[in-house]
């Protein structure tokens, strides 16, 4: 029997960019056992009106109210019934056959939770494209960052990732993952609200035992800065909380106080600098981000128990074990492939 796919379009104002880019999801993804679903998270511009009288292939579900990424998931996919969701952003183009390679991996692998396609850039063909590039990683001190794109440096992609792969993290723009494992997981964590939950969702299913992978042999084109621009002081302040939301909770207690302590250094010098820049949106981003992540501290450690009990936190082989920033600012590596053996990947696992 095949397998059962929702593909599901998470959309908030996004009525231009349903219109531009939905007609490519429809063309290459409609076909049996496979459906198209777009949760609208509270959208105040017109994009129900244009889902119902110019695609009616799709199903619709009204969530009413603007959830944020992470809990507008969890709402959607409580409502859908599926074998394997995928979870893309509605500022995607796909190609034919997109949807084959991600299931097929998972098909004859029980032991994969989720895959990520090849995500390159809409506005230049040939780049990886920020939010996912050929798959996510995570340096020691929890920065995340990509096969293709290291912080802000994108390659271009002349097939040096063209194998399938494990990695750390799927991105979240486009993102395979086996419907009963994302809910047994407890789902994205509503309160990151956006931007880096599904780093935090893949970290726990690999704690439970999974792998998450990557596959060349599917790609999408990702726009990018849909919801929010990459530069924006709001993203900024998301994913400075987010990272230390995602640390506290999955990072084993053997290596809880220096990796914190660490972050708390860095993430001190990065707000003098932007404050030395004449950044004053960037050092509020920073400054609220702490004290977001201080005043949530006795709930995170309330997570950390009930995620302990599901699965032990553990340190993977695909976390760097060297700091990407000093790599990037310090040593001046530009590319995934110039991280050395020495420093390419932990092959410590250390558990608690």
């Amino acid at each position: 029997m095949k397998p059962t796919i929702a593909i599901v379009i998470l959309n908030w104002n996004g009525e231009k960019l349903l219109s531009r880019f939905l007609p490519s999801v429809i063309s290459n993804s409609l076909r049996e056992g496979t459906t198209i679903i777009v949760a609208d998270n509270g959208s105040t511009d017109s994009s129900l009106t244009l889902l119902r009288d110019r695609f009616p292939e799709i199903e619709i579900l009204d969530l009413h109210t603007n959830h944020g990424f992470a809990k507008g998931y969890n709402e959607a996919l409580g409502q859908v019934k599926a074998d394997y969701y995928i979870l893309l952003n509605s500022d995607v183009e796909v190609t034919p056959g997109w949807t084959d390679p991600l299931i097929s991996l998972m098909e004859i692998d029980d032991s994969i939770a989720a895959v990520q396609p090849k995500i390159r850039s809409w506005q230049k063909k040939d780049e990886f494209e920020y939010a996912g590039a050929a798959g996510g990683f995570i340096d020691k001190l929890g920065f995340p960052f990509c096969r293709g794109r290291i912080l802000n440096v994108n390659e271009k992609d002349e097939g040096q990732y063209d194998r399938i792969s494990g990695i750390f993290w799927a991105s979240g723009a486009c993102m395979a993952v086996r419907a009963e494992l994302f809910h047994k997981a407890g789902g994205f964590d509503a309160d990151f609200w956006a931007h880096m939950e599904e780093i935090d969702l893949c970290w726990r299913l690999k704690n439970m035992g999974y792998k998450v992978m990557y596959t060349p042999f599917s790609t999408v084109y990702h726009l990018g800065g849909g919801s929010l621009p990459y530069n924006s002081p709001r993203k900024l302040y998301l994913n400075f909380r987010n990272s230390l939301f995602l640390l506290y909770k999955n990072l084993p207690s053997s290596k809880m106080f220096k990796v914190m302590t660490l972050r708390r250094c860095l993430d001190g010098a990065a707000a003098i600098k932007f404050l030395s820049e004449g950044n004053f949106g960037g050092f509020r981003s920073v400054w609220n981000a702490h004290m977001s992540y201080y005043k949530t501290l006795s709930a995170l450690k309330e997570k950390r128990k009930q995620l302990t009990e599901l699965a032990t936190p553990k340190w993977h082989d695909e976390i760097l074990c060297k700091s990407i920033i000093w790599k990037f600012y310090i040593q001046k590596k530009r590319k995934f492939g110039e991280l050395n053996n020495e420093t390419q990947v932990s092959r410590r696992k250390t558990q608690e």
